[in-house]
């Protein structure tokens, strides 16, 4: 029995002291960023630049750009917020000021009408032609997404708000679930941000109908460094490339510069 126990013991003595030594490797940081559908692209170009160059990961939540500023102030996390439209900033001063510390703007967007591919129904840019019950139409909600805020501005500045949601299908939540409508051939004609046209995936079913600017005027892009930042040394970087020529160049290639 006593020469078990020896043994036992001069094992442990043997491979003890080489435990403490062996420290877990320590795990690499993560920056959070918020962003509108929209703009996921050049913002996962972007993000691959960053996570080249930085000991970083960067995690992109994309949705509407509504319900992701309700997720940023309920969670109270998150280091960027790049909306679709700079109307969110508005909402942020006079809601939940101090929100965003620092913003650079990157791009911008503009609303289109958007219609099957070869534009079979013969149909004009007369904006009217979304209260017509002959033509299958679906918009973006208001309160989800930056592009259903877009299409609601534009129908109320032309007084057709209400007939147009009389004449609605049904409201999506976003540009991404619109392009889907149009690919499915759900719907004749929708109201979507330009840029998801010009993407691979959406340019062989859709062709875009220009709206009158006296109703849809290019909205800014602004990207923000959000106050609860825990990375804000790289998000700044993240933002000084994403404004840089370089960036704006990216953001361009992907329909989100005018």
């Amino acid at each position: 029995m006593k020469k078990i126990t020896a043994l036992f013991l001069l094992f442990c003595g043997i491979i003890l002291p080489a435990c403490p030594s062996e420290k877990p490797p320590t795990p690499t940081p993560t920056m959070l960023i918020f962003c509108g559908i929209t703009m996921i692209k050049p913002m996962m170009d972007i993000a691959e630049i960053i996570e080249s160059k930085e000991n970083i990961n960067i995690l992109i939540t994309k949705g509407g750009s509504g319900n992701l500023l309700k997720s940023i102030v309920f969670n109270q996390k998150g280091d960027l917020y790049l909306p679709g439209s700079e109307r969110y900033y508005q909402t942020i001063k006079t809601d939940h000021p101090g929100l965003i510390v620092d913003q650079v703007p990157v791009g911008k967007n503009r609303a289109a009408i958007m219609v099957q591919k070869g534009n079979p129904r013969q149909i004009s840019s007369d904006l009217e032609n979304f209260t017509r019950s002959e033509y299958a139409v679906i918009i973006g909600n208001a309160t989800s997404g930056s592009i259903g805020k877009e299409t609601r501005n534009i129908f109320t500045n032309k007084g057709i708000y209400e007939k147009v949601l009389a004449n609605t299908m049904h409201l999506t939540t976003d540009s991404k679930d619109l392009a889907r409508a149009l690919r499915e051939k759900k719907a004749d004609m929708v109201i979507n941000w330009y840029a998801v046209s010009t993407w691979e995936e959406n340019a062989k079913f859709m062709d875009t109908i220009d709206i009158d600017p006296r109703h849809a005027k290019p909205k800014s892009l602004i990207l923000g460094l959000l106050k609860f930042s825990k990375h804000p040394e790289i998000a700044r970087k993240f933002m000084a490339l994403a404004a840089s020529p370089q960036g704006r160049a990216i953001f361009k290639k992907y329909g989100l510069h005018f």
